[in-house]
């Protein structure tokens, strides 16, 4: 099996990411408006914006994406990073690409300064869970939100 390789999207990655969030929104079950997603591509791809996200290449195919956003925090003086979307192709879950990216995440965030890594998974999502308990802490935090 070829390795993997992990790196920032640029323009060019559109079509590759694209495919993979539609696929990360199906997962959840979720529609969003084209609108929302050319947005948020625009803003991953725009270096004045927090936002970022990489891709997992093998064979010249993408088999996973990871979207993170550094914020401010009133308990640190560092940003903290949000790892707010990621994904595995099927094919490849349980292999390492998961984790892999996570990785490239914890890396990227600690070069560019932040203090800590988070983030949230559905209850329901028992395979990921199993590997987040392997790499990061559960602090026990219950999620509460109201549209607006």
């Amino acid at each position: 099996m070829s390795p993997i390789d992990i790196r920032p999207v640029t323009a060019t990655d559109h079509a590759a990411w694209l495919a993979l969030w539609q696929a990360y929104l199906q997962f959840y079950n979720t529609e969003l408006p084209d609108a929302v997603s050319l947005s948020t591509w625009q803003r991953l791809i725009d270096a004045s914006e927090p936002t970022h996200s990489a891709l997992a290449w093998q064979d010249g195919k993408a088999v996973g994406m990871v979207n993170f956003i550094y914020h401010r925090s009133n308990w640190s003086i560092e940003n903290s990073c949000y790892l707010q979307d990621l994904l595995v192709v099927p094919s490849q879950r349980g292999s390492g690409v998961g984790r892999q990216l996570i990785e490239y995440v914890y890396a990227t965030a600690k070069a560019d300064g932040c203090c800590k890594v988070h983030w949230l998974t559905h209850e329901t999502n028992a395979t990921a869970i199993q590997l987040y308990e392997r790499i990061a802490e559960r602090p026990g935090f219950i999620q509460f939100r109201q549209g607006l």
